[in-house]
């Protein structure tokens, strides 16, 4: 562990004596919005202290562990600012709120130290990732130094996520763990956790056993896209209750969200399998061991599902602080809704048009639920209707209904015209478009520099609806990734551009700057013990499918 916690420090930053002095502006990943140089360095030593208030023990005791694993130091805490003059200070300052808002900061280097100053618990611990980044060293572990700089630092957008499928395939607390860690190293604030599908339930549900005990088990995998061919062994997994709160107390010391993502009205064969009454046939059905898009949906008429559903997302929240709640809502085959006597009951006894409107009506009484405890509705955009999807009728996709306007709307397919339709109406939204932000996708597809140039703000948006745009979301799918060791060759490198793109101002943007940090980002994933995957940074996109 202490050889992983000081990877970053003193591994690739041996690097850093080959470029950071060679260089005008030092290597940040993301890149600062302002970053000044001055001639000089502040060196660590045995008397250096970390100085801190109480209430930031949390993010002291961070710093603590990454610098003196990285260098050997015996480094000390103090509360009191006058107990050393060779100190690193972190300090929150609420005039600071005004400019640079909750993450961001200021990290100032000189003869006598270091010093993070930020409005926020989230910006301190934003600037000690800029710190840590900061640090060289010789061969020997010593002489630790860090240059002169002042930088001020804010992001761009205030919603910066990667979205982990575990719902395909199961990969467990310490995969999880690891994603965090390099997430917080790279200032990504939201962990999307998509924890239930139609090929498996990985979260516990105390009030309904089976989904679990049935809906977390599959008999095979089905191996490729439109493949007969089969892994040959069963795959399982969920989460405990406990294991759960585990991983959201290690993202909230990185101060990251984990949103929980679970999929309603369709992509639920998983919790059908495991109670048939929630579906709209109410027949049995098995955990399916193939992917792709399933008929199965939730009996939106049946006041019993709706209490299940409640129920559900009773204890989702109470393990999840997060203030927003992924519903999923994506997908859905409407078959079964126009072969079901309740559901063309449902459509005349309140005016739906279409099978979308019933999607919608669904949706916000979900969303009225949420809403009374606190929380805020988020989904994927076929919950405004629409004609997302190619092989879907357009008048199935017709509605009168209107989405509760507190929804947060996931856009990841259709025409960027949707997405700049839902901004003009007022919908706060995400932006993870799939040819730019899907990780399951080939490098021929999207390779790094593709990914590092989306931008979240569609072309042609008003400017006054950028309010609107909250960030972006990058997208591990695993249907047919179930190793950890194959996952991380689609994430990395590919996480550092999207972390780019969410937080560093358009005008600070430079592709060759953030090649070179690649060099650094990399010798730090690889002294981790992640699978890099080998790429040409210069590669142009094949063509995507749309």
């Amino acid at each position: 562990m202490k050889k992983l916690l000081a990877s970053f420090a003193a591994v690739c930053l041996l690097l850093s004596n080959q470029t950071v002095f060679a260089q005008t502006e030092p290597l940040i990943s993301p890149r600062p919005l302002t970053l000044e140089t001055a001639r000089g360095t502040f060196q660590l030593n045995a008397a250096t202290t970390i100085i801190a208030a109480r209430t930031l023990t949390t993010e002291a005791n961070y710093l603590k562990d990454k610098l003196s694993a990285a260098t050997g130091l015996n480094i000390q805490i103090s509360n009191s600012s006058k107990a050393a003059n060779h100190k690193i200070v972190l300090s929150l300052e609420q005039n600071q709120s005004a400019t640079a808002g909750k993450e961001g900061y200021q990290l100032t280097v000189n003869a006598t130290g270091a010093k993070i100053t930020a409005a926020d618990k989230a910006g301190l611990f934003y600037g000690i990732q800029s710190l840590l980044q900061l640090i060289t060293q010789q061969e020997n572990g010593k002489n630790v130094k860090i240059p002169f700089v002042t930088i001020q630092d804010k992001p761009r957008f205030s919603w910066r996520a990667l979205m982990l499928d575990e719902g395909r395939h199961f990969k467990g607390e310490k995969v999880v763990k690891q994603l965090l860690d390099d997430m917080a190293m790279l200032k990504m604030n939201v962990f999307h956790w998509h924890l239930t599908d139609d090929q498996g339930w990985r979260i516990e549900i105390k009030k309904y056993p089976e989904l679990t005990r049935i809906g977390s088990k599959r008999k095979d995998s089905q191996l490729a896209w439109r493949s007969d061919k089969r892994s040959g062994k069963p795959h399982e997994g969920f989460y405990t209750q406990e294991q759960i709160k585990e991983v959201v107390r290690y993202a909230t010391e990185r101060h990251i969200t984990v949103v929980p993502e679970i999929e309603m009205p369709g992509h639920a064969t998983a919790a059908i399998a495991a109670y048939p009454w929630l579906g709209t046939t109410g027949e049995k059905v098995e955990v399916p061991v193939t992917f792709g898009k399933f008929k199965d949906t939730y009996n939106v008429a049946d006041p019993k599902v709706y209490a299940f559903l409640e129920d559900v997302l009773t204890e989702v929240m109470a393990l999840f602080p997060s203030k927003v709640i992924h519903i999923g809502g994506d997908e859905v085959l409407y078959d079964q809704w126009k072969s079901s006597p309740q559901i063309q009951a449902l459509m005349v006894k309140e005016g739906l048009k279409s099978p979308a409107d019933v999607q919608i009506w669904f949706t916000n009484k979900i969303s009225k639920f949420i809403a009374s405890k606190g929380r805020r509705m988020m989904g994927w955009n076929e919950i405004m209707g629409g004609k997302v999807h190619e092989n879907i009728d357009e008048k199935e996709t017709t509605v009168k209904e209107k989405l509760d306007q507190g929804t947060i709307v996931h856009f990841w397919r259709g025409t960027t015209d949707m997405i700049t339709n839902a901004a003009s109406k007022g919908y706060d939204l995400v932006n993870s478009y799939h040819i730019y932000t899907y990780l399951d996708y080939d490098y021929k597809e999207i390779p790094v520099q593709k990914a590092y140039e989306f931008n979240p703000v569609p072309e042609g948006l008003d400017p006054k609806y950028d309010k609107h745009v909250l960030g972006l979301g990058c997208q591990m799918w695993s249907e047919f990734i179930p190793e950890a060791a194959d996952m991380q060759k689609k994430i990395y490198p590919r996480l550092a551009a999207y972390a780019e793109v969410g937080w560093t101002d358009l005008s600070r943007k430079d592709y060759t700057y953030f090649k070179n940090t690649m060099k650094l980002i990399e010798a730090h994933w690889k002294a981790e013990g992640v699978n890099v995957a080998v790429v040409d940074y210069d590669a142009k996109a094949e063509e995507t499918k749309q």
